[in-house]
């Protein structure tokens, strides 16, 4: 069975894995990303890794998924904010293809999760999906047909940077955002509080991190209505590493979708959290190498 070697370069980690052209992973891995270290040292970084694959076994081509805006045809970056400084304009795919001889895919992480979604999780099946994942900040994909939807000039589905009574939706709606509320109302270090810890003292009765918590999914909801309002996805999947308190959340955030979407349109909108989690980005990859060379 043929083998692919998949890698998902994130912010905070550098996930990597083999698998095999069923979709199941034999190995996989992690390091960090020191993204301060900027583009050229990532690459080192993954040029590494795939070395360490080929020592050991074959591989029929390189999945990529990023952080960043990608030009797929070119696989290159085409911009990437400043947590990763040098990283616009990084030929990923012709830096792998020059130096492995083997074919190379490059897709932005979050379309990949997106990707993941469709073809081996929550929205299998689902002809027009909505995929958000919430972190630091907040990314989008839409997936049509099995096909991640890239517009014009592929920057589709940057809902992040969505206007909401002036001001960017990722900066009122992100996990990050959650955290920061909480930290000042509790007056401490935002270094001395995190998402889990939130949850957890929310669980507890906690009234300022209830309130934050229920702000956050107010934000959500409103900006997941005005996207369906365009798009009208038969469902949208929510990941990220804040999307772990699913029995929390889902209920908080589809009682705002429904207060602000129209009821013809709530009523046909499914809601489901990602299933696929730490293997997402790189699944997803896996699959869009698979579209682009034309194989199911």
């Amino acid at each position: 069975m043929k083998e692919y070697i998949c890698i998902d370069i994130g912010g905070t980690s550098i996930k990597h894995g083999r698998i095999r052209e069923d979709g199941s992973f034999i190995a996989t891995g992690e390091r960090e990303t020191q993204a301060w270290l900027g583009g050229p040292a990532i690459m080192e970084k993954v040029t590494s890794i795939i070395e360490e694959y080929l020592k050991d076994s074959q591989a029929e081509g390189i999945c990529i998924s990023t952080a960043g805006m990608v030009d797929c045809e070119k696989g290159e970056i085409t911009y990437s904010a400043p947590l990763i400084p040098n990283y616009t304009g990084t030929g990923i795919k012709k830096i792998i293809e020059d130096r492995f001889r083997l074919p190379c895919e490059v897709e932005n992480d979050v379309n990949c999760a997106g990707l993941a979604e469709n073809y081996a999780g929550a929205s299998k099946g689902c002809r027009i999906s909505l995929c958000l994942t919430i972190g630091t900040g907040i990314g989008g994909a839409i997936v049509i047909d099995n096909k991640v939807f890239h517009g014009f000039s592929n920057s589709a589905c940057e809902v992040g940077y969505m206007n909401i009574g002036g001001r960017e939706f990722q900066k009122l709606g992100a996990a990050s955002v959650l955290v920061k509320k909480v930290a000042e109302r509790k007056g401490c270090g935002e270094d001395e509080i995190n998402g889990k810890k939130i949850f957890e003292m929310a669980a507890q009765k906690d009234e300022d991190c209830i309130r934050a918590i229920d702000e956050m999914a107010d934000v959500l909801g409103l900006g997941i209505a005005n996207i369906c309002y365009v798009l009208n996805p038969e469902i949208v999947v929510l990941g990220g590493g804040i999307m772990a308190q699913k029995d929390y959340l889902y209920d908080r955030i589809r009682s705002s979708l429904d207060r602000h979407l129209i009821p013809s349109v709530a009523s046909k909108t499914k809601l489901a959290f990602a299933e696929n989690q730490n293997l997402a980005g790189m699944l997803g990859a896996f699959y869009h190498y698979k579209s682009r060379k034309g194989e199911r």
